[in-house]
């Protein structure tokens, strides 16, 4: 672990939003004080976990996990002070000076926030980061394979500690490995295994959090409901979720997986128009995700159709089930890879070398690292005729840059009951994730792209959920609704809970309402308290 400096500077930036306001001194000192309380530390053994701007340690700290450079510029807001905590005792601490200061505090983890909530605010406010609690302790011994899981981990942390103790077992989560557990598995959590076995949270039992009092809690201390609720309904609405205890699943000895491409010209829009029909009806053991993306070849416009697998299995199986199922894909030998379950989360990761790499790639956390971006998404429950490919295919072109990535459900999703956790979207065909990435920095760039990406969302509206159009609460858009925690608080929350959890959004207010009746713990799309007309 790196060694975090403890000299404390003083500088001025002319330019930039960093600099240093001395009327942030007293709040620091004060939270300093009360923090130094809390945990029995004297302050001056607490320079590397209580960061003020003034600290050499406290710009790093922060942009270690902001994920989309949008909010990592010299205007972006920036919390007056970063917490570094080590311990359990750190968050308690937090959560209490934090409140008796009635300051805003946003938790990370790590920092795949698509729009910033966990480290960005227009309000005063304070940053939890608790990427050092990442502690991962795997026990083979109890029902058939569990682990704790610090909130601070990352899944390719999680993936490889599994792998150390058993190389028979896996757990259904992301593809990409430096994304934060704890805001994965708050958020619902899915991956390539999602058909075989469900959510992330499906298979977690027991939890702990420390809640607005500064308790730490476990399922049995926080209740069934509060339970539930952090289990889909983001734990950042109710509390600091410290750790998730997770149970393991079997995987084979033995996956294969492949990718497929084809253009317009190549029948993209016959394979496309079949995959929606064979992804999310076919063997659970089976995940195809389908990525369009508008290309230019030899000055010829098209777009370009990539089916992307992973199948829990031989790849003569695969072969036979997808030669009946989907001749349109023109899937042959040489496409596919067997492979073990660890490098094919490797081969997910973008390396084309999974079988000659080590795992302990996986614990690469790569911080500092981002680009701009914005993500939106959305939800079919119904075929896309192929006029209506047609023109989406043109709208991609003509909008130049953004991608589309859908992911089938089917399998065991389909039977397990929408309110079994806060997550609702259970029953859809398959979700949408619109991508836009870019390069240049600057407000001109950013209202070029961001006007793109609404535009074709708009496009999309036809093929998608309608009343509400329902959208993945882990791909955060404060586009479709923001809470401005004034007198119409449940009203604003309603616009986008709605989008996020359906019919579930009245359970989480309930929760949220018993839980934290103050509304401490909120964002700009917290799920509210209950007005008090309705209580």
């Amino acid at each position: 672990m790196k060694k975090l400096s403890c000299l404390i500077i003083f500088f001025s930036l002319a330019s930039s939003s960093l600099a240093v306001d001395p009327s942030n001194q007293p709040i620091y000192e004060s939270f300093l004080k009360c923090f130094s309380n809390q945990t029995c530390t004297a302050p001056g053994k607490l320079c590397g976990v209580v960061l003020p701007q003034s600290s050499a340690s406290f710009t790093p700290t922060l942009r270690a996990y902001i994920r989309n450079a949008r909010y990592n510029t010299s205007t972006s807001p920036k919390p007056l002070i970063v917490i570094a905590a080590r311990s359990e005792a750190h968050v308690q601490a937090t959560v209490l000076c934090t409140k008796s200061l009635n300051f805003q505090l946003k938790t990370r983890s790590g920092g795949h926030d698509y729009d910033g909530l966990s480290y960005i605010s227009n309000r005063p406010y304070f940053v939890l980061d608790m990427s050092y609690l990442r502690n991962i302790t795997v026990d083979m011994s109890d029902d058939g394979g569990s682990a704790w899981v610090g909130a601070g981990a990352t899944l390719g942390e999680v993936y490889y500690n599994i792998w150390k103790t058993s190389k028979s077992h896996g757990f259904p989560a992301g593809v990409c490995p430096t994304v934060g557990a704890g805001g994965h598995i708050s958020g619902g959590g899915y991956g390539n295994m999602i058909r075989k076995y469900g959510l992330s949270v499906d298979y977690v039992t027991d939890a702990k959090i420390v809640d607005v009092n500064g308790r730490v809690l476990d399922r049995k201390g926080m209740g069934e409901d509060l339970f539930w609720a952090i289990n889909g309904g983001g734990g950042a609405s109710f509390g600091v979720i410290l750790a998730f205890k997770i149970k393991l699943v079997p995987v084979p000895p033995t996956v294969t997986v492949f990718r497929v491409e084809k253009t317009l010209e190549e029948n993209a829009l016959d394979m496309v128009h079949k995959w929606q029909f064979v992804a999310p009806k076919t063997s659970p053991d089976l995940f195809m995700r389908l990525m369009l993306q508008p290309k230019t070849l030899n000055t010829t416009q098209t777009v370009r159709a990539s089916v992307v697998a992973l199948y829990l299995g031989r790849q003569s199986d695969l072969l036979s089930l997808l030669g009946k199922e989907f001749p349109e894909l023109g899937l042959r030998t040489e496409n596919c890879t067997e492979m073990t379950w660890i490098q094919s989360v490797m081969w997910w990761a973008n390396s084309d070398n999974a079988l000659l790499i080590k795992p302990e790639i996986l614990l690469e956390r790569e911080p500092d690292k981002a680009s701009f971006l914005k993500r939106k998404s959305d939800y079919v429950e119904k075929e896309i005729s192929k006029e209506g490919l047609s023109f989406l295919f043109t709208k991609l072109m003509e909008t130049g840059k953004l991608g589309l990535v859908f992911n089938p459900y089917g399998g065991i999703m389909c039977s397990v009951p929408t309110t079994k956790t806060p997550f609702p979207h259970r029953k859809r065909l398959f979700k949408v994730q619109h991508s836009m990435n870019w390069k240049d920095a600057g407000i001109e760039a950013e209202n070029s792209f961001m006007e793109k990406t609404r535009s074709f969302y708009s496009y999309m509206a036809p093929f998608v959920t309608k009343n509400p159009r329902h959208t993945y609460l882990n791909y955060r858009d404060l586009e479709i609704g923001i809470n401005s925690h004034g007198p119409n608080s449940y009203r604003e929350a309603e616009v986008y809970g709605r989008k996020y959890f359906g019919e579930n959004f009245d359970r989480l207010v309930n929760v949220k309402t018993a839980v934290d009746p103050e509304n401490f713990f909120r964002d700009e799309q917290s799920v509210p308290t209950k007005p008090s007309s309705m209580r």
